[in-house]
């Protein structure tokens, strides 16, 4: 009898160890299956979103009440555009302010109103910060004469408590309120870019508020001019220029009909994308741009482990390296990050080069990256027209 019990206990042991095998080995990460359930995960969202859309009328125009429960700008917006005001900057003391710190310091805090600060034709030596305190802030130039807002500050300049900046405080200007606008203005960060220095990051804006959109802007920098940190943000018709990871941070943005211009003298990379866990909904869609310039260029590099980047539409000039996409030198990244190209032109567009973990979107696959519902765009995207 004892021993036939050992006997059970024997086999009995060996199943649970063999479940237990099968069950570890399920749970194996394979990269590919990894990559095609997050693939349909996105592809479903995106339909599940769209059928729940299309059960909706189209945007109301801001100062119109919400009717029948239709679909609107979200309920703070909507108030702020239906109770805006307007301030204008100018340098020669013929409106409000004569700088537009002075029109943003003017803001009271907590501030629940559209304020319009128009700026005047010229070149505006300042460094602007807009706190999270400011949202609904828009910065309106003229669409023919466009205002400069410059700096020089670089990551490794000292602070007023004599600490460099970094890359974060070197912005030109920086923006942590949600809801943030701007129109024909020219941000600017003349900093240049020795190759093999360090602390040499120069930008030219900072956005890490949410629900911000950028429309006729410019952006001119040299090393990181564009920090595209955090938020749902979307930008129009901008032109975007640099020499090293000239647009880089953590955002989930829309790049839509813009020109990336390249001033690299050797090898650099145009994104620099974090998306530090597969769980962020962060990545960058340019959608209808342009890449042109100098040097030779990736299209990302991977500064996050899960970095996500989509190129669709674009038209690729020969500065795209054949290889398209670097993992920064760490190549457990390979099977994680995202990017992706869809329909994109140019010589520089040829995937026959391409490493073997870029992807090639099919229409199912690109379409949840090429409308403004990718950055939620429908409660909270005003158009420019908007603001004249």
């Amino acid at each position: 009898m004892a021993s036939n019990s050992y006997h059970h206990s024997i086999l009995f042991f060996i199943l649970l160890l063999c479940t237990h095998c099968a069950v570890s080995s399920s749970r194996i990460s394979d990269p590919e299956t990894d990559y095609n359930k997050w693939l349909s995960w996105n592809i479903h969202r995106h339909r599940r979103r769209a059928m729940l859309e299309k059960a909706k009328p189209t945007i109301q125009p801001p100062s119109t009440p919400p009717a029948g429960g239709g679909k609107v700008l979200d309920y703070k917006l909507r108030y702020a555009e239906m109770n805006a005001t307007r301030v204008r900057v100018c340098q020669d003391g013929t409106g409000d302010f004569r700088t537009i710190r002075e029109a943003v310091n003017s803001i009271p805090p907590n501030n629940l109103r559209r304020v319009i600060i128009v700026i005047s034709p010229g070149v505006y030596r300042e460094k602007i910060f807009i706190p999270r305190t400011s949202p609904f802030v828009t910065f309106l130039g003229d669409s023919s004469d466009p205002p400069t807002i410059t700096g020089n500050d670089t990551a490794s300049v000292p602070g007023r408590d004599g600490m460099p900046l970094r890359t974060f405080q070197s912005a030109t200007v920086a923006i942590d309120a949600n809801y943030f606008v701007a129109i024909n203005i020219k941000f600017e960060n003349t900093a240049p870019h020795e190759i093999g220095s360090n602390g040499g990051q120069a930008v030219a804006l900072r956005i890490s508020g949410t629900k911000a959109a950028f429309y006729n802007c410019s952006f001119y920098g040299s090393q990181d001019t564009l920090y595209d940190h955090k938020g749902l943000h979307y930008f129009n018709n901008c032109f975007i220029q640099g020499s090293v990871d000239f647009i880089f941070g953590s955002g989930r943005s829309l790049y839509e009909n813009c020109h990336l211009n390249s001033t690299t003298k050797k090898v650099a990379s145009i994104t620099a994308q974090k998306r530090s866990n597969s769980s962020l909904a962060s990545g960058f869609s340019f959608k209808d741009c342009v890449i042109t310039g100098s040097g030779l260029v990736y299209l990302g590099r991977a500064w996050g482990d899960y970095s996500r980047v989509v190129f669709s539409y674009t038209y690729m000039d020969k500065i795209v390296l054949p290889q398209g996409w670097s993992d920064w030198g760490v190549q457990n990244r390979d099977s994680r990050v995202y990017y992706g190209e869809y329909k994109c032109s140019g010589p520089g567009a040829n995937s026959t080069g391409r490493v073997r973990w870029a992807r090639v979107l099919t229409d199912e696959e690109a379409q949840p990256f090429i409308g403004t519902y990718y950055v939620e765009g429908d409660t909270w995207l005003v158009t420019p027209s908007e603001f004249f």
